[in-house]
């Protein structure tokens, strides 16, 4: 999937999950800041796959610095401002399932939020196996859209409360328990270890959480976009009634898999 949108809206949507999330999953991979990397050693090089408008870039540039680290997605809008942030960045348009670099070229490579939008999650996995060294990292990480633990549970659950043949985000890949480690293992990852990585968001009033829903990001957003002002203004109320009075908190927990290439 490809997000044809401004950056500045994936920000705002999803932004305030995945950029919290990026420092547990950076963690998760086992990216260490290079201050904290032995003396001598050479320094890594990691890719971001399926980047966005740069959350995860963002933090590898921190840990890592910008040399050391590449980015590739398949919407304009999000390499456009990647290139603008980091204009010194290798960056990329292009999908995971087609990389654009040779075999063994990174030390780790990582998919924040990405494995669920893939045309062929294990093809796309297999390429991030392929361009990573042997012995190096491959990490993923999708939100829990199977359970109660995503961050659009609410909305969702509102949803399909009023549309019960609507299609919510359950059956993606990578979405239920053990379903990311399954896919890597058929990409051909060994040593795959999985774990679960939680962030909480605050929100001040309700609009602060619902507004970004009308901004037409993701499989969400196309939902809200293709309703007429009845059927918003329903879907509106419902999650009203399903989340608690503001100020409230929002945890949202994504599945993580780190593997070896």
């Amino acid at each position: 999937m490809t997000f044809d949108v401004e950056a500045a809206a994936y920000a705002r949507f999803m932004g305030r999950f995945s950029e919290p999330l990026a420092g547990l999953f950076a963690d998760a991979a086992g990216v260490v800041p290079q201050a904290d990397g032995a003396r001598g050693r050479p320094r890594e090089r990691v890719l971001d796959v399926g980047c966005g408008p740069g959350a995860l870039t963002a933090e590898l540039v921190r840990r890592l610095g910008p040399d050391a680290v590449s980015a590739i997605d398949p919407s304009p809008p999000f390499v456009a401002a990647i290139r603008e942030r980091f204009p010194t960045l290798d960056v990329h348009l292009g999908v995971a399932e087609d990389l654009p670099f040779p075999d063994d070229s990174f030390d780790a490579c990582l998919a924040q939020l990405v494995v669920h939008f893939m045309s062929d999650a294990v093809a796309g996995l297999a390429q991030m196996r392929r361009v990573t060294r042997p012995g190096g990292v491959v990490a993923a990480c999708v939100w829990d859209f199977a359970g109660a633990g995503g961050p659009l549970t609410t909305f969702w659950r509102a949803v399909l409360d009023l549309d019960p043949q609507a299609r919510d985000e359950s059956g993606r890949a990578g979405a239920r328990p053990g379903h990311l480690g399954e896919l890597c293992a058929s990409a051909g990852l060994t040593a795959v270890v999985p774990t679960t990585l939680t962030v909480t968001v605050r929100f001040e009033t309700f609009e602060q959480w619902w507004d970004p829903f009308t901004l037409g990001v993701g499989p969400a957003g196309d939902y809200v976009r293709g309703l007429d002002e009845a059927g918003r203004a329903a879907v509106r109320a419902r999650c009203a009634e399903l989340q608690p009075e503001a100020p409230f908190e929002v945890s949202a927990s994504a599945w993580c898999v780190r593997a070896l290439a």
